[in-house]
């Protein structure tokens, strides 16, 4: 028995622990705060979460060096907290996904110890070690995402290991048959605690090329890392990720279907998405960068992004985000500050009209923007190495705001790791609470939206061409069963009216007129083709 294809238009919300609510008074969020707080996310019309890392790990990169995979880590609580929050959860009507990284872990995982201890023990080759070359430099030329070379010598096994990320997350020898097995009893451990499913963090990053052949050099662009100077045509996105895809799918599915998500980062991220998402056989969807780190929404954008799943025959379903815990917060990227709020609006209606699952990041429901961390207050070793060049990733990890009144935004009683901005005060759920034309309200309408409407969950994308002055245009649906979604990404009113026919079903930032106004956007239904679900 599968999944049954509800997932298709589900709309997930992403929680990222260590900041959502503090139950111990420490100054981290933590598993029971997240389950303190589940009332609000059900609230939200919402099908899932899906919880970022809580394992064990020694938190150089905040969870995504995981030092233990069948545990938690005791700054986020313990095993029976997590059950109780599966519980609740359930109880709440809500799925709940995890992160699994499958393709590094700490360097203090015991198999890591184990591995560089000798090239003759039990795990020797469960990480990808190589020889220096004669002259005693690195295997290959390979860079790590967060600056320098992927390669870092090791004087116990006198030989370099690798690392497409930091140092301390030494890369996972996927080609490897018994490294598979382990990863999938990892998954078992979860899927018999009741995890809904998972999603599979850098998924594409692993296996590697086994001859180590050099990255070709990069054609001219913006460049803020070694990485940007070369494709990585070698060092991710090999043939051998498609096998253990299908592992992963037949166990998932053993399980009467489980829902499985990949992160698919890189060159050519949109081939690799067909590919991992293609047949029944493989991952039911997976996202990419497109949208997030995208600097500006504009019409060409959606057109280049949409245009690449058309719905054909054999493919695969598409996920999208605008904002998690690696980007910066959208409503920031593509608007002015004093734009912010109408910005938000029009992107929260744009997502749920998406075909393709959706990811709702936490404090996108608020409109929060991206947060102002000073230097000093840096935790993120991607922001401290390309300061001033790249912004990080802590301004959208800062804490939760639940209370404008209270300490620290109601989040802990003591300061957080993070700090709190002040610009989000204002913002707090309680202040949106008390307000019915405040973002908050705004979301649960639009998510009820979607939810009421099965074109917008799983029908047809027909982007309209040639639209005015920026417009985003397109129709949700077929033939009579169809929706009309217009949006105006700009700063600017735009002169545009519906053939006759086409009412208004929800709009934002409009005030119905003739013209679009700055961020308006409409959906437009004809009478008998509203689509209930």
């Amino acid at each position: 028995m599968g999944l049954s294809d509800d997932w298709r238009g589900w709309v997930i919300y992403q929680i990222y622990p260590r900041s959502f609510a503090d139950s111990n008074g420490d100054g981290v969020g933590d598993l029971p705060g997240v389950m303190a707080h589940l009332d609000h996310v059900a609230s939200l019309g919402v099908d899932a979460v899906w919880l970022s890392p809580f394992f064990p790990s020694p938190m150089v990169d905040f969870g995504y060096d995981v030092a233990d995979y069948c545990g938690v880590d005791p700054v986020f609580g313990s095993l029976e907290d997590f059950d109780a929050l599966v519980e609740r959860a359930h109880g709440l009507g809500l799925k709940v996904i995890i992160d699994q990284v499958y393709c590094h872990t700490s360097d203090l995982h015991p198999w890591f110890a184990e591995s560089r201890a000798s090239r003759a023990n039990a795990r020797a080759d469960w990480y990808v070690w190589a020889d220096a070359k004669p002259d005693g430099t690195p295997p290959s030329n390979w860079q790590s995402v967060f600056g320098g070379p992927a390669w870092t010598w090791d004087a116990r096994r006198g030989q370099y290991y690798l690392h497409n990320f930091l140092a301390e997350q030494p890369q996972l020898n996927l080609d490897l048959p018994a490294v598979q097995d382990a990863l999938l009893e990892v998954a078992r451990f979860w899927l018999d605690r009741g995890v809904d499913g998972f999603r599979l963090d850098a998924f594409n990053f692993a296996p590697h090329d086994p001859a180590l052949t050099d990255n070709p050099p990069a054609l001219p662009g913006p460049r803020t890392r070694p990485l940007d100077f070369q494709l990585r045509l070698h060092n991710q996105s090999q043939p051998g990720i498609i096998p253990f895809a299908e592992r992963i799918r037949a166990l998932t599915d053993s399980y009467g279907g489980r829902f499985t998500v990949a992160e698919v980062g890189g060159d050519d991220v949109e081939l690799e998405r067909h590919v991992l998402t293609q047949g029944p056989a493989r991952l039911n969807t997976s996202y990419g960068f497109e949208f997030l780190y995208a600097p500006k929404l504009t019409a060409d954008l959606f057109a280049a992004t949409m245009g690449h799943w058309t719905g054909a025959p054999g493919e695969g379903w598409p996920a999208w985000a605008f904002s998690n815990h690696d980007a910066p917060r959208a409503v920031s990227r593509w608007a002015p500050e004093a734009d912010r709020t109408a910005m938000a609006a029009l992107t929260l209606l744009l997502l749920v009209s998406l075909r393709g699952t959706v990811f709702l990041y936490q404090g996108e429901e608020l409109g929060l923007p991206q947060a102002d961390v000073p230097f000093d207050r840096l935790v993120d070793p991607e922001a401290i190495a390309n300061w001033p060049k790249t912004l990080g990733r802590d301004g959208a990890r800062t804490p939760m705001p639940w209370r404008d009144l209270a300490p620290w935004a109601g989040f802990s009683t003591v300061e957080p790791w993070l700090p709190v901005d002040a610009r989000h005060l204002p913002l707090a759920v309680a202040v949106q609470e008390a307000d019915p034309a405040s973002t908050l309200h705004l979301t649960r309408r639009l998510v009820a939206l979607r939810r009421r409407h099965a074109v917008l969950q799983t029908g047809a994308l027909r982007l309209i061409p040639d639209a005015p002055g920026g417009l985003i245009i397109f129709e949700r649906g077929t033939g009579e069963d169809r929706l009309l979604c217009v949006f105006n990404p700009t700063g600017a009113a735009v002169t545009w009216r519906p053939e006759p026919g086409w009412n208004t079903v929800e709009s934002v930032n409009d005030d119905g007129g003739t013209a679009l106004g700055p961020y308006a956007a409409r959906i437009l239904g004809r009478k008998g083709s509203t689509s209930p679900a």
